[in-house]
């Protein structure tokens, strides 16, 4: 039985004829179909097993605003090793001289030897004859290039300053017909209507698969015995730092990872109680001023920790077991494991018995209903736990442990002043991460990207 093919479909095999392998922007020239018509029609074709579509990616370098500098003017430690080649110099002299790039120069200088300082002077000791990443700066220059045709060690060096470079992932697409496509042939004119032809494939409507991921664990956790509690998205930096024992001077309370409201404070963000004794922590372990117009100041939830350590302080529970799923913003570069917003699960314990063992066992029972069962935690540092660990899980497809959940015990500095007098046990992480092992995915932008043919193809039940 001969197959029906749409005017879209005809032109898109008629040029992969000619032209066997294509890019979706180079048939749009080569059809004059619009970027729409090439990917409804290349997605035709690949339903019918008519096209075959090779992504690949790609890492191009290119220089950031540091980067851009030091091309223009020189390496900082260049521009310092410059100033000092007729003769020593005072301090004083070369920070007017240099600015801001003072204290890279330096240290940079100094942990190479390049130079000797005295209380007052600076001196050139040693000048090399060329400066690690120069080599790459000048590669790179206004140009952006292909990671592989740089030198690793000298891009390394480049890499560990901050604004130097700046990496960003290409996609591309080659569509080429299959066998079966290359030995369709079109006639000229309309012959007649088969119609025992096929009809359109439908497509029903379904969740997205991020949306089932985040069903699953609100089931788990509901039938673990845990409550949820609801939080606004907005919050006072009150409850999402200053409760959690967050100093105020702490860079995550910075433009660059927190997005503030502008010109918005809370007029009222805690009792007088609340308020006086997280004051008093503060001042007390952290030994500086704290300033309440600091605390007013609105935010975009960072964590959905801030929910549930309000309701913690609200109802003071003897012993009770809630959990907190919801959005949340953070200032980062998008990139294939960092978005601006994403999903957020967090729970907590209380009770006069819990301790780490059964932290770890809840943990434990998580993974497995979702179906992770190589799990193992590792000690490490969160500001608001103590003791704190790192839940990693085992990729299978990539071979090697990845870190997914944070979790560890209130400290006490956090939990007294809200008159929390029963241990917490906390964990929490990103919904994305854990949607990407289930639907074995490498770029969590992704989810986001509305790929017809991607969440199609996706089945219901992982």
């Amino acid at each position: 039985m001969s197959q029906v093919f749409h005017d879209i479909e005809k032109k898109i095999i008629t040029s992969l004829k000619d032209n066997p392998k294509q890019t979706p922007e180079t048939l749009e020239k080569s059809t004059n179909l619009s970027p729409d018509q090439i990917r409804r029609g290349i997605e035709w074709l690949k339903l019918k097993n008519l096209a075959i579509v090779n992504e690949s990616k790609t890492n191009v370098i290119s220089l950031g605003k540091n980067g851009i500098e030091s091309f223009q003017k020189g390496l900082p430690e260049k521009r310092l090793l410059d100033l000092l080649k007729n003769g020593p110099k005072k301090l004083s002299d070369l920070q007017k001289e240099l600015g801001p790039v003072f204290g890279p120069a330096i240290g940079l200088a100094k942990k190479n030897n390049w130079i000797e300082s005295s209380s007052e002077q600076i001196s050139l000791k040693n000048l090399p004859s060329e400066f690690p990443g120069e080599k790459t700066l000048k590669q790179i220059a206004n140009n952006k290039l292909l990671e592989n045709n740089i030198d690793k060690n000298d891009l390394l060096v480049l890499l560990k300053r901050p604004d130097f470079i700046i990496e960003d992932i290409i996609k591309s697409k080659e569509i080429t017909l299959t066998d079966s496509a290359k030995s369709i042939k079109f006639s000229s004119f309309f012959g007649a209507i088969d119609v025992e032809a096929k009809v359109p494939e439908i497509f029903v409507a379904r969740t997205h698969p991020l949306k089932d991921t985040i069903d699953e664990i609100r089931e788990i956790f509901v039938t673990l015995g845990f409550s949820e509690i609801i939080g606004n998205m907005t919050q006072s930096s009150f409850w999402n730092f200053d409760a959690l024992f967050t100093p105020q001077d702490h860079p995550a309370r910075e433009l660059q990872d927190t997005f503030y409201l502008d010109g918005i404070s809370a007029k009222k963000i805690a009792t007088p109680e609340q308020i006086r004794k997280v004051s008093e922590s503060h001042k007390k372990n952290w030994r500086y001023y704290w300033d309440i117009n600091e605390a007013r100041k609105m935010v975009l939830r960072t964590h959905t920790t801030c929910v549930t350590i309000k309701h913690l302080a609200e109802n003071k529970p003897d012993e009770a077991q809630f959990f907190s799923l919801g959005r949340v913003f953070r200032n980062e570069k998008v990139s294939y494991k960092h978005l601006v917003e994403f999903n957020q699960i967090e729970g907590v314990v209380v009770g006069k018995n819990a301790n780490l063992r059964n932290l770890m066992g809840i943990q434990r029972e998580f993974y497995k209903r979702i179906g992770i069962t190589k799990i193992k935690f590792w000690p490490t540092f969160f500001p608001y736990t103590e003791p704190s660990l790192q839940t990693m899980v085992y990729n299978e497809r990539l071979g090697k442990w990845i870190e997914l959940f944070g979790m560890g015990i209130f400290r006490p500095e956090l939990t007294k002043p809200l008159g929390i007098t029963k241990p917490v046990l906390a964990w929490g992480g990103g919904i994305e991460r854990i949607a990407m092992l289930k639907y074995g995915l490498d770029d969590v932008r992704e989810f986001y990207n509305n790929n017809l043919g991607w969440l199609r193809s996706v089945t219901k039940c992982q």
